[in-house]
């Protein structure tokens, strides 16, 4: 049997008949039932990906450029799918993480370098998560020296002390939260019409500053650590190949609200900083910013989604090390074990908060250096993770019947190239 002529992979096989029948002799509500069951892993990925690097991209890509960005969520969005659905693909056919294919597949050595990257580019990233908490904290008036040591404790405890399902249901309650943007969107009375036409006509400014920020809005939500991630925990989960439909909406429907909350995040900031004239350089200048110009309760919803966003993505960004890393190694990875059963995945784990929370303790850290460097390792280490990708996703002794068909691959062959065009763009705008 081979990939369906359409270049859809074929769906595993269920008790009898094609694929899209099994959906409707379930009936709706028992599939809605199921589907429920096995979400999780797509919905936490890809909501992470807002994190306070994220949030702050947005702010600026609104107050900079007003709605003129709008229009790059509908590609962006494209792109998110086709590359998570072929992780959650592989992680429900081969049972195995990313980085433990990588090995299998392209040697040691070469694993051994993307995880040193891979480690340096993530923890980077907490570093910036633990900034956004001091930052949201202290708009409440919570002082930094507070506010780090308890989260990162929090976010410690959450996953050494709790089970995969306990802890996915937390990260399931986080995804929540994003709603505080959405809401606070609508409280700024925007000109819809106008919003609407500027996100369904494609506008380019051939500057700079334009394409440089262009960069930044895809390269904040397309990140090396969602790969890993997201195929770790589809087999932490214990997704099986019948799941894969499941697994397959729930990309789909992480990777559409994602970009709905990066929506409204540039949304809110083009409609009220932008038309204000006001400069701002974080998140942070962002909520307080939003004070005089939409409302007091507008900036505590916009901090508390801050809040929200960083302790979110400090818990998620130190687990997908933690798994990638010791699935490359050979090393027990499941938050399912106790520590004495995985102790390399919880002393990874642990070394990451708490290296990420230290950072932000020391007087005039210098973090924009660190964002800095951490986004060009991501700028130069996400090509390559997706070329592994489509390799391995096309070898049929690791996938069997759920290869890419043709069209599949030209489309991933596009998104990889343009994806590819765009990191190097980021390398090159980071550093000039």
């Amino acid at each position: 049997m081979v990939s369906n002529d359409n270049g859809t992979p074929p769906i595993p096989p269920g008790t009898s008949g094609e694929p899209e029948k099994e959906i409707p002799r379930k009936g709706f509500w028992k599939t809605l039932a199921v589907f429920f069951a096995l979400f999780g892993p797509g919905i936490i990925t890809s909501n992470v990906d807002n994190d306070a690097g994220g949030i702050t991209t947005y702010s600026l890509a609104g107050s900079e450029f007003g709605l003129s960005l709008l229009w790059t969520l509908i590609p962006i969005t494209l792109a998110l799918i086709v590359i998570q659905e072929i992780c959650a693909r592989m992680g429900v056919v081969s049972g195995k993480g990313l980085s433990d294919l990588i090995r299998e597949r392209f040697g040691a050595r070469a694993t051994f370098y993307l995880m040193i990257a891979l480690f340096l580019t993530n923890l980077g990233n907490a570093v910036s998560n633990f900034a956004g908490v001091a930052a949201s904290m202290e708009i409440f008036g919570v002082s930094k020296y507070l506010s780090v040591p308890l989260s990162a404790f929090f976010v410690w405890w959450l996953v050494v002390k709790g089970s995969y399902k306990s802890v996915e249901k937390a990260f399931l309650v986080a995804c929540l939260f994003y709603i505080s943007y959405i809401v606070s969107g609508f409280m700024v009375d925007p000109d819809w019409g106008e919003i609407t036409a500027q996100f369904l006509t494609p506008t380019m400014e051939f500057t700079p500053a334009y394409l440089t920020m262009a960069v930044g809005v895809v390269g904040t939500t397309i990140a090396p650590w969602m790969q890993f991630y997201l195929q770790s925990s589809v087999v932490d989960k214990g997704l099986k190949p019948e799941d894969y439909q499941y697994a397959r909406m729930d990309v789909v429907f992480g990777s559409i609200i994602v970009n709905i909350v990066a929506f409204f995040i540039i949304l809110l900031c083009a409609v009220t900083i932008h038309q204000a004239g006001i400069q701002i350089e974080t998140a942070k200048d962002a909520a307080l910013a939003l004070a005089p110009l939409a409302g007091k309760y507008c900036t505590w919803l916009f901090a508390f989604g801050l809040l929200n966003a960083s302790l979110f993505a400090a818990s998620i960004l130190p687990l997908s090390t933690a798994y990638t890393i010791c699935e490359a190694f050979g090393w027990e990875s499941s938050v399912n074990r106790k520590f004495a059963e995985a102790p390399q995945f919880y002393g990874l784990y642990s070394i990451m908060i708490i290296l990420g929370a230290a950072v932000i303790l020391f007087p005039d850290v210098p973090l924009i250096p660190i964002m800095f460097y951490s986004q060009v390792i991501n700028g130069v280490l996400l090509p390559v993770i997706l070329i592994f990708m489509l390799i391995l996703v096309n070898d049929r002794r690791i996938m069997g019947n759920f290869t890419n068909g043709w069209t599949l691959n030209l489309i991933s062959l596009f998104t990889i190239s343009a994806l590819i065009l765009l990191s190097g763009a980021m390398v090159v705008s980071a550093f000039l």
